[in-house]
């Protein structure tokens, strides 16, 4: 997921998607803590993708107060 794909979705789909990934995040560390996770790469891409969001959404926020 790339910043520019994330720039064209309104705040309500930033927040769905945001809510996924954190979702997803939980899926991923219980994984980890039972030995069960195949790639361990994956947490690192759902982190970044998550910052994404969260940077996308202040960057709006910031150019709606503006």
């Amino acid at each position: 997921m790339s910043a520019t794909e994330l720039r064209g979705k309104t705040s309500a789909e930033l927040e769905n998607t945001l809510l996924e990934l954190r979702k997803e995040q939980f899926s991923l560390r219980m994984l980890r803590g039972t030995g069960q996770l195949a790639r361990p790469s994956e947490m690192r891409r759902v982190r970044k993708d998550i910052a994404r969001v969260k940077t996308v959404m202040s960057q709006q926020k910031a150019g709606d107060a503006s």
